[in-house]
């Protein structure tokens, strides 16, 4: 299958397991798995050619590591993105001092008023890293780039969780944890 379907299929699957699993007439537990096999018949009633080499393939080969697979592979989840409600079951962790957050111009104006949310999603996610924050605000429009204070929100009692793609979440960001930064 040539690079070009699988991103399709991948984008697709990550529609399925973090937004709309109906979709693919697919249900997801608790901690947000599905079936593999249930999967994979509903991505092919859609119209689309996926079997389950080319399941592990685009699972294996995800350069945003979007998904996961139990132990004996009968079942798969998003690793973090859900606007369902699930459970990822993410433990908490500390911190490091700073992360950043990836946005579009646009929408930076309400985010100096209201701090960072997380909009449609569970959690609001940061990067590690400024590259990976730009690319993320490259997505959305012109981008711009936060640094957040994730230390600071630490030793003032939010929680933060990595998911197991590196990418940290929590449930807001306030205005006082936030900086701007030049790109």
């Amino acid at each position: 299958m040539k690079k070009a379907s699988n991103d399709s299929l991948s984008k697709f699957i990550s529609f399925i397991l973090r937004h709309h699993p109906e979709a693919a007439y697919v249900q997801l537990d608790k901690h947000g798995w599905a079936d593999v096999d249930q999967l994979i018949l509903g991505i092919n009633k859609n119209g689309k050619k996926i079997n389950r080499d080319i399941l592990e393939e685009i699972v294996r080969t995800d350069n945003k590591q979007r998904y996961s697979f139990n132990e004996d592979k009968t079942l798969i989840r998003a690793n973090q993105g859900h606007s369902v409600p699930v459970d990822v079951e993410l433990n908490e962790q500390e911190p490091p001092e700073i992360l950043y957050h990836g946005t579009a111009k646009r929408f930076y104006e309400n985010i100096k008023v209201e701090g960072l949310k997380p909009m449609g999603r569970l959690y609001v996610h940061l990067s590690k890293d400024i590259e990976t924050a730009l690319n993320v605000g490259k997505r959305h429009g012109k981008p711009v780039v936060l640094k957040v204070f994730s230390g600071s929100m630490y030793q003032d009692g939010q929680i933060f969780y990595l998911s197991e793609n590196g990418v940290w979440l929590t449930k807001k960001v306030g205005i006082k944890y936030i900086e701007q930064i030049n790109i």
